[in-house]
This record gives structure tokens, sequence and C-alpha cells, in this order.
């Protein structure tokens, strides 16, 4: 399949972390992937574009949304990544269901910059990330219902590694993702995060949050069933960088306060690609993150 030079100078642009796992996949399974992921990078960005106001990003959403259903009902789109995005929806039967959600995930960015509790964040996290976990199954291959599990649980445990991580920037764009109800039982105030207050009280609450994205990992670990494994290996790889981000996190004691957001060098990511390729080839069930 070929995929024209709009996808492709998305993803060559984004620095995302995503983008990188498409190189341990054949190629018509990568190309599929950097039209899915350019189809992904571009909603987001029309909803983060702070420079339009908020009734023009969710008018041009709209739109979107629409060219969505008639790509669905056999139709075409006016939007270029769209049009390039329509063989692969086809080919792979990816549902507008699925589509429209991480739609309605970027959109709950327009309407809403805090959140209360785990279940609010948890919707959030299903549409923007395990959503995209679920698209991308479509692409990967699999057999078992497992499966699903398996990408709902990892795109969660994403999610809740990149909010840690960017509770900062996220800050400076007028976003608390962290669950309010969850940090305040620790004393840590809205407040205190707005100021970029890094305290005691802020590391206790950020290692409980640690516990619960943990959880989300070793759920993705526990239910991947052996025979869809070998086609996981982008998703694997995923889980093996953002994993390392989080230990990463862990050692600097979570204060994200006082530094530039974590990174994985470029060193660090080529011996994540490297072992996670080895680990495929050798048929090695030791897993990549979770323990």
């Amino acid at each position: 399949m070929q995929i024209q030079s709009s996808s492709q100078e998305i993803t060559k642009k984004s620095a995302s972390n995503l983008a990188l796992a498409f190189i341990l996949l054949p190629k018509e399974k990568r190309n599929a992937m950097v039209s899915l992921y350019a189809f992904c990078r571009m909603v987001d960005d029309i909803a983060d574009e702070e420079t339009s106001p908020v009734e023009t990003r969710r008018a041009e959403l709209s739109r979107w949304r629409e060219g969505l259903r008639k790509i669905c009902d056999g139709g075409s789109s006016d939007i270029p990544v769209l049009e390039e995005f329509a063989p692969v929806i086809r080919q792979y039967g990816i549902p507008y269901e699925l589509m429209n959600e991480l739609i309605l995930g970027v959109e709950m960015d327009l309407d809403k910059a805090e959140y209360r509790t785990w279940e609010e964040l948890d919707l959030y996290c299903y549409r923007v990330a395990s959503v995209v976990g679920l698209m991308s199954l479509k692409i990967f291959g699999y057999t078992r219902s497992e499966t699903e599990e398996y990408a709902l649980a990892l795109g969660r445990a994403l999610q809740y590694t990149n909010i840690l991580r960017d509770v900062k920037t996220d800050r400076e764009k007028g976003r608390i993702y962290l669950p309010s109800e969850e940090f305040q039982k620790f004393g840590v105030t809205r407040q205190n995060i707005l100021d970029c207050r890094y305290t005691e009280n802020y590391r206790q609450f950020a290692e409980h949050y640690k516990e619960r994205t943990v959880g989300y990992y070793q759920k993705a670990l526990q239910v991947l069933p052996p025979e869809d494994r070998p086609n996981m290996i982008a998703a694997e790889l995923m889980g093996a960088v953002y994993w390392q981000l989080l230990r990463k996190l862990i050692h600097s004691d979570y204060n994200v306060f006082a530094h530039k957001p974590v990174r994985l060098s470029k060193g660090e990511k080529i011996c994540r690609i490297l072992l996670t390729w080895i680990k495929f080839k050798l048929g090695s069930k030791s897993p990549n993150y979770g323990v």
C-alpha cells in the first residue's frame, strides 16, 4: 500500500515514540501505521491549536468526523490525510466508532481542563490512547479477544506515564490531568501544581499514582495471549520505551517541576529497539515492562 507524502511528512516531523515503533514492522503494515499515526496526530493538533478559538477547533473536528463517516460509507473526503487513510480503513476494517472515540477524546481537551477521579481519567486515556491501540490491532493482526484487553491496558499504561511526565508542560497549557480527588488526599493542592511546587506530599501522591500505572503495565503483560504476541512487536517496543521513561521518573522522585520532561536518548531508544527485536527473533518470553 503506497502512502502519499502528507502522512509521511507528519510522521517524519514528529518525535513521537509511537512513530519510532513502526521501524520493526513489515513495510505494508509500517505504511498503514504511518497513515493511522498521521490521522491521530492531526486531530490532536487541531484540538491543541490554542491560537484558534475553541469553537473553530470544534467545527474543524466535526469536519474530520464527517469526512470519516463519508469514507466509511464508501465515499471520499476533501481532507488529504483522510484520503490517504481511507485505503487503510477499508483494507484493515478499522471501524468508524473507534475513530470517532479518538475525536471525542481530543474534544475533551476543549471542554475539560481538569479531572477529579480515576474514572474520569480512565475514560480520557481510553479515548486518546487505548483506542489507538485497538485501531493498531486491526493492522497488526490478532486472533484472540484477550488481545483487545491487552491494548486497553497498555494504552492506559502509556498515557498514564505521559501524564506523570508532562505535569509541568500540561500545567502551562492550563490543564491538570492528575485526578484532584486523589492528590488532595495527600495534601497536594491545585495551586501547588500550578505553582510547580514540588513537595514531599506531591512525591507521595506520585508514588501512589505510579502504582496504578504499574498495574496497567502488569495487566497488559498478563493478558496478552502467546499466539498473538508475535504480531505485537511494535506495541511491545512502545511498552519497553515507556517503561524506561517511568523508571526515570521513579529515579528522579517524580520531580518534574525542576527539570525538562524526561526523555530517552537516541542511544537508549536504539537499545530498546535492538533488545525488543532480538527477544522476538529468539522467541524470548521475558517481559519488556511491568517487573
